[in-house]
């Protein structure tokens, strides 16, 4: 066996291992929303299939309505991804092509909006939203949310990293600027779109601490806050639900990565897209 081959053999093994490694902990918890409280609690533990797994996701999903807070999860990651996606492609346009005052420092100063998590400006944002009056509603759900530095931050690198002489071609052309952006910036960033899409939605499908604020009827509630609530409304709690509807709660980032996952890697080779 030559050394290539040995390099080869161990790298194979040694990614299985960091695979299954990060894998274990969903492997587990899919392993538990299978069985019933008394295998759950069984000693020694039992790793496998056990007897209740249409009963425990049966009850995930109706009892404890993880269809209606995936629904709005859903909804919510979908207005405030798309909304990103237009806002951050006029803004890096805007920042790369056009030529206004301050420009350098009005893109130093959404880099600097990074650094400010939505944390430090609940309060802030709690009250405007209730005085606007969109408390309890989708819209205080997203439009906090609209606007994306990282996305800002993304299409601007890119834009930047394609030759002048498009613009100046698409100029004489007679082309105006959402006619460029729409027929040649646009089919050229498709990585970089499909990247930030990713970013967006899941971080979005993620959300907690806001909706948990600003949301007070059960009907408008997201994923994160039911899946929270599913241990306080049970006396005892069967954990076999719980991740159960912990499994459901993450396949749709899974299937959206998924489909996304090429774009996402190719998104972020700034200035390499083929």
């Amino acid at each position: 066996m030559n050394r290539k081959l040995r390099q080869t053999i161990f790298t194979h093994i040694g990614l299985i291992l960091v695979a299954f490694i990060l894998m274990a902990p969903v492997l587990f918890a899919f392993s538990k929303s299978t069985q019933t409280t008394a295998q759950i609690y069984h000693y020694p533990p039992t790793i496998g299939f056990g007897t209740s797994i249409v009963k425990n996701y049966a009850t995930a999903w109706n009892e404890f309505k993880l269809g209606l807070y995936m629904k709005n999860s859903f909804i919510i990651a979908i207005i405030v991804t798309v909304a990103k996606t237009i806002l951050s492609l006029l803004t890096g346009l805007a920042l790369v092509y056009f030529d206004f005052p301050l420009k350098a420092w009005v893109f130093y100063f959404i880099l600097f909006t990074l650094m400010m998590p939505t944390q430090i400006l609940i309060v802030a944002l709690f009250d405007l939203v209730s005085k606007m009056g969109m408390g309890n509603s989708y819209a205080a759900l997203t439009m906090p949310f609209l606007a994306s530095a990282t996305g800002v931050f993304l299409f601007r690198q890119h834009f930047s990293s394609i030759p002048g002489s498009l613009a100046d071609a698409a100029r004489v052309d007679g082309a105006g600027p959402i006619r460029f952006l729409w027929s040649v910036l646009i089919p050229m960033s498709w990585n970089t779109i499909g990247a930030l899409a990713l970013i967006q939605f899941i971080y979005m499908w993620n959300q907690y601490l806001w909706p948990l604020v600003i949301i007070r009827e059960g009907a408008r509630q997201v994923i994160q806050v039911g899946l929270r609530s599913m241990t306080a409304q049970q006396d005892v709690t069967n954990w076999g639900v719980v991740m159960a509807g912990a499994i459901l709660a993450m396949l749709p980032p899974l299937i959206v990565f998924l489909l996304l996952h090429e774009q996402f890697t190719k998104g972020f080779a700034l200035g390499r897209e083929k």
